[in-house]
């Protein structure tokens, strides 16, 4: 089986599906997948902007196997080309490999070694922050009450992880000479400062905060910009930054939190640019049903259950939809993202196991 995997895993990681750029078309890497999955009634729809799903449905499935193709884009510090995978004696090394084509390629072996019901919906807009596909899928009359959504889990099924909401915020000044005393007050970035030491103080409150292993409230301001030059009061700034709220925190509550810590008359901007809900799904009491369903299903499926994570994945779009969704796939989040990207053979290896057990209890 392993062999299998690693020849579609080569195939995939030698497909280019960086994003961005987002050029991302309908043939490619779905021309392949279509071709591997003989049997199968396949759709490929192009949501526009590199966003592509295909569908591939065998039987009459009532569980979903999701798993997004497109990957980061790759850093200068690779030491080889990552287009092209490369094996050693206990790794596979490209990119894509562990975030998470290897799931992919693994789905792809297990269908071809079973005959029983089976549906892959594979993606290409995970990492745009633009989850057109997914959403396009669920708001259709899909008929699917359970989603395995791929992320790399070493192999645990994920029942519970962070939202995540990102925020564009711009402050208003007035421009002037920096030596005068109202300086303090008239810039906008200055104000920008004072909301950030504030939303830091707010969010480091927040560490008593508790969700099935989870803790606290991620916080980051990833950029500040404004101003002119040291001795002009700054009349503009412009600011991001974004958070990672626990399943029990209120999202909407945590904005109007985060507004209300600027001077009304200094804030001129405030956006949520996005949101992704947390996992699972709902308010504290849905939440938690829903945490127990999926473990519920995990134990039925006899997949080992893992830790909550503090990484975003789409499951929580499958969950906040009402399907008994959860995370599950082969490799170590800690290997994503990174130069020479891999994932262990073994884990490769474990993945494609449970997928064709889990295939064959539908024959």
């Amino acid at each position: 089986m392993l062999s299998n995997v690693l020849q579609h895993l080569e195939a995939l990681v030698g497909f280019d599906t960086r994003n961005p750029p987002r050029a991302i078309g309908t043939g490619g890497i779905f021309d392949y997948l279509r071709a591997q999955l003989p049997g199968f009634e396949v759709r490929v729809t192009d949501h526009g902007a590199g966003a592509v799903s295909m569908l591939a449905v065998r039987g009459n499935p009532r569980r979903l196997f999701n798993v997004h193709l497109d990957t980061v884009p790759a850093s200068p510090d690779w030491s080889a080309d990552p287009h092209t995978l490369r094996v050693t004696g206990d790794k596979a090394i490209g990119l894509g490999a562990c975030d998470i084509k290897g799931a992919a390629a693994g789905l792809v072996a297990a269908a071809n070694a079973t005959t029983g019901d089976a549906a892959f919906l594979f993606s290409s807009d995970e990492e745009a922050n633009d989850p057109r596909c997914i959403a396009a899928f669920l708001a259709s009359d899909h008929g699917f009450g359970e989603a395995i959504v791929a992320e790399p889990t070493m192999c645990e099924a994920v029942l519970a992880h962070r939202g995540i909401s990102s925020v564009l915020m711009r402050f208003k000044g007035q421009a002037g000479h920096a030596s005068g005393a109202d300086a303090f007050d008239l810039s906008a970035v200055h104000q920008a400062m004072r909301w950030g030491t504030k939303a830091l103080d707010h969010a480091k409150a927040q560490s008593h905060a508790r969700f099935g292993g989870l803790t606290g409230l991620r916080f980051n301001i990833g950029r500040v910009e404004g101003g002119i030059k040291a001795n002009m009061i700054a009349p503009a700034a412009e600011l991001r930054f974004g958070f990672r709220p626990l399943p029990s925190m209120d999202i909407d509550a945590m904005h109007a939190t985060f507004r209300g810590l600027a001077d009304p008359a200094a804030l001129a901007h405030y956006e949520e640019t996005f949101r992704g809900p947390s996992l699972p799904a709902g308010d504290i009491a849905r939440a938690e049903e829903k945490r127990l369903a999926a473990r519920d299903l995990a134990d039925e499926l006899g997949l080992p259950i893992g830790n909550a994570v503090d990484f975003w994945t789409e499951a929580s779009l499958f969950s906040a939809a009402g399907l008994t969704a959860f995370v599950f796939g082969p490799g170590d989040i800690a290997q994503a993202h990174t130069a020479d990207e891999w994932v262990a053979l073994d884990q490769l290896a474990a993945a494609a196991a449970h997928y064709t057990r889990l295939l064959e209890q539908h024959a």
